[in-house]
């Protein structure tokens, strides 16, 4: 073991170059990564096996981490380095990707959670955070039913996507990490974290509607295709039936001239469609898109004095 420890600690400084060359956040230092890594694959046999095997795995890796710009540091929880598809690939939770939506200026501040079928939970509009009342230390939430994520954007509205376990379930077996458990039995992430693929899967649906960034984009680009999760929104999810019709609702929204205005046309008329999950989804997107076009157009609302 000592061998093999001496080649990976060789091999992870040997990258210090390109490390530097590609790094977008200069306070994700060489150094301490490099010590993370050795840490990481030192720490478990298997790690250690797939990364002697497939050496260039750990380099490209490694260089990922500068990239994105993203630490290992195990008490931030944000990435890791994990044999996956013969290699050693870098890893970053929900938490790491809510981190770069952050530090790249798309958000304020966002979370996501699953929802148990014990749970409370509820839309509550476009520009409200959704209520989720559950007991945190209860042992019976019962199964999961669910997941969202929420966010608060830099002009402080509230986006929530929320997503059921049919629509995660529909991504997941179209993923091609899913498809090489199914057909060979290999090692795969939504095998061995369900949980935190729901909450990445959550993220990666809701930052369509968030402003763009490169780091993010860059980051949920690496781990659907380089990383092995294979993530994909191309085809949609099974959706259910619509039993309301939202089009005089979406048409009157977009006569709306100012953002104020289409906040309260979205808060007045919203609550007839809790009960038809699609036709509030189609009655929300529109929503969203008046209001970011009046945004780009600077539209701003002006006082009327009497």
């Amino acid at each position: 073991m000592s061998t093999q420890i001496t080649t990976i600690d060789q091999l992870v400084y040997s990258v210090q170059t390109n490390f530097e060359a590609v790094q977008v956040d200069k306070g994700i230092g060489f150094a301490r990564e490099a010590e993370f890594a050795i840490q990481i694959l030192g720490g478990n046999d298997y790690a250690m096996k797939v990364a002697m095997n497939n050496k260039q795995s750990v380099a490209d890796a490694i260089t990922n981490i500068s990239a994105i710009g993203i630490t290992l540091n195990p008490a931030e929880k944000k990435a890791y380095l994990v044999p996956r598809k013969g290699g050693i690939c870098l890893a970053i939770s929900h938490i790491g990707l809510l981190h770069l939506a952050i530090e790249s200026g798309s958000i304020r501040w966002g979370q996501a959670r699953l929802v148990y079928e014990n749970d409370v939970f509820e839309l509550n509009g476009l520009d409200q955070q959704p209520t989720h009342k559950f007991q945190p230390f209860s042992k019976d939430r019962g199964e999961i039913v669910g997941v969202y994520v929420s966010v608060k954007t830099a002009d402080g509205d509230y986006l929530t996507e929320a997503m059921s376990t049919d629509e995660v379930n529909a991504i997941r077996d179209r993923s091609d990490a899913w498809k090489a458990y199914k057909n060979k039995g290999t090692s795969c992430p939504w095998v061995t974290d369900p949980g935190e693929m729901m909450k990445k899967t959550a993220v990666h649906r809701g930052h369509k509607y968030w402003p763009k960034t490169e780091r993010l984009d860059k980051a949920l680009h690496y781990l659907n295709n380089d990383g092995g999760e294979g993530i994909s929104m191309n085809k949609a999810a099974p959706e259910p039936e619509r039993t309301l019709d939202p089009s005089e609702d979406i048409a009157a929204a977009y006569q709306t001239k100012t953002d104020a205005e289409a906040i309260a046309y979205w808060k007045a008329q919203n609550g007839k469609y809790k009960t038809d999950l699609k036709a509030h989804e189609e009655f929300k997107n529109a929503v969203i898109d008046h209001r970011m076009n009046l945004k780009a157009a600077n539209v701003t609302d002006v006082e009327v004095k009497e």
